[in-house]
Order: C-alpha cells, then sequence, then structure tokens
C-alpha cells in the first residue's frame, strides 16, 4: 500500500475562455520515509502538483491519496516550505514555531509542553540561540532553517519543500542541504522537493522524478539514486553511482531543452 499516491491527476486552469492543460495524467507512488525531488524545466507544473499534494490547488481530475485517505485540502500532515521563508516579519523566531505548535497542539499538549516543543525544534535546526530575534535581524540561510523548524514541529506525514534553497548563496545552500540530509536521517521523515538543481536533486533524494515539459506536462522518467546513506558530498564527487545518476539527469534535461528550441 502507497504511503502517497498521485492518482491520474490532471490540472487544467483556465482564464476566460482560454484554457491551459498544466499537468497530463500524473501517477506516482512515495513510500513512507522516502526523500523523491521533482526536476523540470521551468513551466512544466512542478510547484502546480506540489501545491495540489499540499491541498492548496484542486487537481481537475485524478487525486491525491495519503495514507488511502484523499487530499482535497490544506491540513498539519502536510506542512510546505517555500522558496521566500514566508515568516511573520512582527513575530520572533520563537513565536513564529511557536504559532503552529499552538494551531496543531492546542488540545494535545499542554502550554509547557508546546513550548518544550518549539524549542526542541529551533534545537533541531540550530536556530535556539536566535529565538528572540525577528525575521528581519536573522540571515536569509537562518530564516530558511525557521521555516524548516515550523515544518517540522507540525510533525507532519509529508514535508513538501519547493525549491527551499533556490534564494541562498551556494555555500548557505550547501550547509542547508546538509542540514536537510542529516535531519531525514534523524526523522525517517516524507519529502517531496522541487528542484532546479541537478547536484541537489542527486544528493538528497531516493529517486528523481523528471518532468516533460509543459502544457501538458507529465512525468519522463522516474530515475533511482542507489546511493548509501548517509551520504557525504565531498566523497560522492567521484561516486560513479553518483556521476551516472548525475548525467541522466542532465542528459534528460538537454533534451527537453532540444525541443523547447526546435519548437
Amino acid at each position: 500500500m502507497a504511503y502517497l499516491k498521485l492518482d491520474h491527476v490532471d490540472k487544467v486552469f483556465t482564464r476566460g475562455t482560454a484554457t491551459t492543460e498544466v499537468l497530463k495524467d500524473i501517477n506516482l507512488t512515495i513510500e513512507k520515509g522516502e526523500y523523491v525531488s521533482i526536476i523540470g524545466h521551468s513551466g512544466c507544473g512542478k510547484s502546480t502538483m506540489l501545491n495540489i499534494v499540499a491541498g492548496l490547488t484542486q487537481a481537475t481530475t485524478g487525486g491525491v491519496l495519503l495514507e488511502e485517505r484523499e487530499v482535497n485540502s490544506p491540513g498539519p500532515d502536510r506542512a510546505v516550505v517555500f522558496q521566500n521563508h514566508s515568516l511573520l516579519p512582527w513575530l520572533t523566531v520563537y513565536e513564529n514555531v511557536r504559532l503552529g505548535v499552538d494551531k496543531v497542539f492546542a488540545k494535545s499538549k499542554t502550554r509547557a509542553e508546546r513550548d518544550a516543543w518549539t524549542m526542541h525544534n529551533l534545537n533541531l535546526v540550530q536556530m535556539a540561540h536566535a529565538k528572540d530575534k525577528r525575521p528581519n535581524e536573522i540571515s536569509g540561510g537562518m530564516k530558511q532553517r525557521v521555516g524548516i523548524a515550523r515544518a517540522l514541529a507540525m510533525e507532519p506525514k509529508v514535508l513538501l519543500l519547493d525549491e527551499p534553497f533556490g534564494a541562498l548563496d551556494a555555500l548557505t545552500r550547501a550547509h542547508l542541504q546538509d542540514s536537510v540530509m542529516a535531519l531525514h536521517q534523524k526523522l525517517g521523515n516524507t519529502i517531496l522537493m522541487i528542484t532546479h538543481d541537478v547536484d541537489e536533486a542527486v544528493l538528497l533524494s531516493d529517486r528523481i522524478v523528471m518532468m516533460t515539459n509543459g502544457p501538458s506536462a507529465h512525468i519522463g522518467e522516474v530515475l533511482e539514486v542507489a546511493l548509501p546513506r548517509p551520504r557525504k558530498r565531498l566523497e560522492l564527487a567521484t561516486n560513479p553511482t553518483y556521476v551516472k545518476c548525475r548525467q541522466r539527469v542532465l542528459e534528460f534535461l538537454y533534451e527537453r531543452h532540444r525541443f523547447v528550441e526546435a519548437a
């Protein structure tokens, strides 16, 4: 039984008399604890696919099942981390995480337990020291750490990452990728991530879902990344499996790029 399943998902957007089919017949199953990345050129419907899983957008036909239950609205069992951290600027780091904790655990945890749980999640992302700072007082990478802490604090069944490192400089990005890898190793959570970055996809994922170009984008290929965990970035650079996976994704994307130019 699949943990998360996208079943014959189509998505059509209608604006006035114009209709655009963004996604066509998307079928994907994700196992519990799996890290799956979706990669493809801009406009191939990656974010739309993630938004359908998040319950932020309805599929036109088909649907999403999480533990055999249909997903058709947002819920704390699916937490999203967006590219722009989306923290509330008037709240402190602690308050931003606590907000979600209070919403999800108001009935099941005491006030003291909610405080301890908030701090536990800030500790997981090494941000406890900045708990009293506001978002404008911390760096972009730190903001993303707080966004990840806020998502994890809801104890979601699936963590949805929409290009979470896209706006960061290379070094900060590498540190955060390592942090997310370590968290996945420690928590065994199920992660679905959108990315443009081939190296990021190969480094982090168990499988990479490669999308064809839109409109009517569909899954062109799914690549297994058979690299043992824990993974160390520097050791992988010369690993033949890593090199082969990277090459396959690049070939796929390059082929798609040629199709665009030919059109």
